[in-house]
C-alpha cells in the first residue's frame, strides 16, 4: 500500500558515481520507484560526485569545491533521494562540517542535509511505502553497507519492503552488518585487510544458501561480486532497488557488468 501526498514532492535523484559508471539500471528503477509513489523526479544535470573520496583521503579543499556544485545542483527541491547509504552519508552527514568558516554555505548544506535521504528510507520513512508491487523468485541475502547503517539509520526499511516481494524469501547472514571491506578509499589503502574482510563476508554470504545477494550500496556490491566471482560461488549480486522496482532482469548480474568493463 502507498501512502501519496497531497500535492507531489519534488525530489532531486543523486544518482552516484557508481551507478552512473557501473549500474544505470539502479537510477532507473530509483525513478520508478519514487515515481510510482507518487513523487515527480529530476535529475540535475549538474550534479557530480558526492566528493567522498576527497573527504577520506584529507583533501577539504577540492571536497568543499564538490560540496559547493552539488548544493547548487539540488537547490530548490522538496527532497534529495540518494541510492547509496555512502553518497547519502556524505551529504547528510558531513557537508555540514566543512563550512563552518562560511555561515551562509554552512546555512545551505545543512538544509540540503535535512531534506536528503537514501532512498529505501525515504519510501519507507517519508513517502510511507508498506509494499511494492513485484516478483522475484529465490533466496535473498541482505548485506547492511556501513554508511547507510551507522550514518543513515537504514536497516529494518529494506527488509520490511523486501518482505512484500512476490516469491522472494530472506534469510540473514550471521553477520550483516560486519564490513565488506569496501569502505571507498580503504581498499586502496589497506588491500590485505579489506580483502580479509571482503572473503569473510563472501564465506558469510554462501553459509546462507541464498542464490541472491542485496545491498543499498553499489560500492559494497562490486566489492562483494567481484569476489564472489574469483571464489566461483554462484550467488546473483542486485541492488535492492532493482529487485523493488521489479527490474531484477533488466540488466546482467552485477559480477558480469563488472568484468565487460
Amino acid at each position: 500500500m502507498l501512502w501519496r501526498m497531497a500535492e507531489p514532492f519534488r525530489v532531486g535523484l543523486f544518482v552516484t558515481c557508481l551507478v552512473d559508471l557501473f549500474r544505470p539500471t539502479v537510477g532507473f528503477a530509483a525513478v520508478k520507484l519514487l515515481e510510482d509513489a507518487g513523487c515527480i523526479v529530476e535529475v540535475p544535470k549538474l550534479q557530480t560526485c558526492c566528493g567522498q573520496p576527497a573527504y577520506n583521503s584529507g583533501d577539504r579543499g577540492d571536497t568543499k569545491a564538490i560540496a559547493r556544485q552539488v548544493i547548487a545542483a539540488f537547490s530548490g527541491f522538496d527532497y534529495v533521494v540518494v541510492p547509496s547509504g555512502s553518497c547519502g552519508g556524505m551529504i547528510k552527514t558531513h557537508y555540514p562540517t566543512l563550512f563552518t568558516d562560511e555561515p551562509a554555505l554552512k546555512e545551505q548544506a545543512e538544509a540540503l542535509a535535512a531534506r536528503t535521504f537514501e532512498l529505501v528510507a525515504f519510501l519507507a520513512d517519508v513517502l510511507k511505502t508498506t509494499r511494492v508491487d513485484a516478483c522475484y523468485t529465490g533466496i535473498a541475502t541482505y548485506h547492511d553497507a556501513c554508511s547507510g547503517l551507522r550514518e543513515l539509520g537504514v536497516k529494518e526499511q529494506p527488509r520490511r519492503l523486501l518482505k512484500t516481494v512476490a516469491g522472494l524469501t530472506l534469510k540473514e547472514m550471521a553477520t550483516p552488518e560486519v564490513c565488506c571491506g569496501f569502505g571507498g578509499t580503504f581498499c586502496v589503502k589497506y588491500p590485505e585487510i579489506s580483502d580479509k574482510m571482503v572473503t569473510d563476508k563472501a564465506a558469510d554470504i554462501a553459509a546462507t544458501g541464498a542464490d541472491t545477494l542485496l545491498c543499498g550500496d553499489m560500492g559494497c556490491l562490486l566489492n562483494m561480486a567481484g569476489k564472489l566471482s574469483r571464489l566461483g560461488t554462484p550467488v546473483r549480486v542486485r541492488h535492492i532497488a532493482e529487485i523493488l522496482a521489479d527490474m531484477a532482469d533488466a540488466a546482467p548480474p552485477i559480477a558480469a557488468a563488472r568484468e565487460k568493463r
